[in-house]
């Protein structure tokens, strides 16, 4: 649960997913990954070693349904996951003692680009697996995309990571891996954060 401490600093932490379908429950979420990207205390963002502060897991589908477009997207076995991947419980416990390390007297705000596809899947997965429920409480996130539309002006159809300026972009490739992926957004969240806008 969430301090109700409405001046805490934030920890926010970018977050990443690959799954086998559109929607958590019939479909599975078989991988996630969190890396640390920064902290804010109201005047300025310090930037963390995206490298330096990660989770990552790879789960058991939890339904024998799924999409083979959605799983091509990841390139995970999903056959393979079934018998060697983590217990969605134990992992999802065990992320959300992690989030809860990592933040300390901090508030962890999950931050992604897009977010809500990410965010749909993970607060499903802590709601319904990990105790004490999800880590970030039900609305504590911030979509890259929406803030990119924001400070840019442009249309929503124009602001995707091919549309950010080479400055914000950075230089990692986007390879549909959730530790990865997530650690290359974390790098363009601090950059785009600081980044003056059109």
């Amino acid at each position: 649960m969430l301090s109700s401490v409405s001046n805490q600093p934030d920890l926010y932490i970018s977050v990443d997913i690959e799954a086998d379908g559109p929607i958590p429950g019939p479909y599975s979420m078989l991988s996630f990954g969190l890396a640390v990207a920064g902290r804010y205390d109201g005047d300025r963002v310090v930037a963390a070693d995206p490298n330096a502060a990660t989770y990552y897991a790879e789960l058991r589908p939890i339904s024998d349904d799924f999409d083979p477009a959605a799983l091509a997207v990841s390139g995970l076995d999903r056959q393979a996951l079934s018998h060697g991947g983590r217990d969605p419980a134990d992992a999802m416990n065990e992320a959300a003692d992690w989030v809860r390390r990592q933040a300390g007297n901090h508030r962890p705000v999950a931050v992604g680009f897009p977010l809500i596809y990410d965010w749909m899947f993970l607060y499903w997965y802590f709601e319904r697996f990990a105790r004490d429920g999800c880590p970030f409480g039900f609305s504590s996130g911030l979509d890259m995309k929406t803030i990119y539309q924001l400070k840019s002006g442009a249309v929503l159809g124009q602001s995707g990571k091919d549309d950010l300026p080479r400055l914000v972009r950075g230089t990692a490739a986007h390879r549909h891996h959730a530790l990865g992926d997530a650690v290359e957004q974390a790098g363009i969240f601090v950059r785009l954060f600081n980044w003056k806008g059109r």
